[in-house]
């Protein structure tokens, strides 16, 4: 009895049934009393070991609590937001931090980053007002703010933006002439991105901005344009010549005016000083003139003066016989030698004159 509780203890007896099974292979030990068959089955006794059967039992619990946790406890990074649907149907968003849902009833059905995204939107071709075809590209800002509104507003919102800021930047453009729209690409980002804006409310999506990467016209219209840039530059540069040219002649002029009226003023000046300088002379002449007489009539009333003069006089007029000898051919005496007494005797009296005044 020990023997058998010992065999049963370690050991189980499982029924397998095999047609045309031999009792005597390996590993098959046939049943006390023969084999049992069934129809063509053959009841036959395995020996398998039922030592394994508590580390299955605990390995198939540890997975199921590592499934219940994984599915339970939720991780949400900084700047994300999850979506949770209860049963197929929108229940709540989970914000960054450690969340839990309800496993097998619960789930996570979106997952979306609330960071600011750039979105390339592909090149096209978009025709101006006045007929002209442009190649345009650009760059999309946009940021989620609604997560709910993300995940059921529409089936794909960023498809959705991209087609839009595409349809909106044709509209845009084909409201302007080419040259318009390389002047006022502000007006044009704008315009997309209120468009863009009104419409993403409803995928709740914000725009935050759009830029024009690029505004390609076509190789003729650029070698056009390059003609015209040339063109503007020779002007420029003509009416440039033309100014220079013309404010060296009124560089020339001014000069010149400012030149004669220095020489006038220096000529005024220089009369000026001239006529002062004749009258000061005429001044000083005077002056000696007057006392040069005052002298005179002072030595005429002293003794001898009159003898002086007297002598004075004739030598002056012998003097004056003599010039006009030496000027004329014709030699001049006076016919009366009583003339040049009487002369004489005339300065004399003037000279006395003066001398009583």
């Amino acid at each position: 009895m020990p023997a058998l509780a010992e065999a049963r203890r370690h050991t189980s007896c499982i029924l397998v049934a095999k047609c045309g099974a031999d009792p005597t292979d390996q590993g098959i030990h046939a049943r006390p009393g023969g084999a049992g068959r069934c129809g063509n089955f053959i009841g036959t006794w395995r020996t398998v070991s039922a030592e394994g059967e508590p580390m299955e039992l605990a390995a198939i619990i540890l997975v199921i609590a590592v499934v219940f946790v994984v599915r339970t406890f939720k991780i949400v990074p900084q700047q994300h937001a999850w979506v949770v649907e209860k049963l197929g149907k929108y229940d709540r968003t989970l914000t960054p931090g450690l969340k839990f849902v309800i496993p097998f009833i619960e789930r996570v059905a979106y997952k979306h980053s609330l960071k600011e995204v750039p979105l390339d939107v592909p090149s096209q071709v978009c025709i101006t007002r006045d007929n002209t075809q442009l190649q345009v590209d650009g760059i999309l800002f946009f940021q989620v703010t609604d997560p709910m509104r993300a995940s059921y507003g529409s089936s794909n919102y960023i498809v959705a933006i991209t087609q839009l800021a595409q349809t909106t930047l044709r509209s845009v453009i084909g409201k302007m002439e080419l040259d318009k729209t390389f002047e006022e690409r502000a007006i044009i980002n704008s315009s997309v991105v209120a468009a863009l804006d009104e419409a993403a409310l409803n995928w709740g999506v914000k725009v935050l901005r759009y830029e024009i990467k690029d505004l390609t016209p076509p190789a003729a219209i650029l070698h056009s344009m390059q003609a015209q840039i040339t063109a503007e530059r020779e002007k420029r540069a003509l009416i440039a010549a033309s100014e220079g040219r013309r404010q060296e002649q009124i560089n020339i002029a001014t000069g010149e005016r400012e030149a004669f009226i220095a020489r006038s003023e220096g000529q005024k000046q220089a009369e000026i000083n001239t006529a002062q300088g004749q009258a000061a002379a005429i001044v000083a002449v005077a002056e000696a003139t007057a006392s040069a007489i005052r002298q005179v009539a002072a030595a005429i009333q002293s003794p001898g003066g009159e003898q002086a003069v007297q002598l004075k006089v004739a030598e002056k007029a012998v003097e004056a016989y003599a010039q006009l000898a030496q000027k004329n051919n014709t030699m001049i005496v006076p016919g009366n030698m009583a003339e040049v007494s009487s002369l004489i005797g005339t300065a004399m009296a003037l000279i006395k004159g003066v001398g009583t005044k």
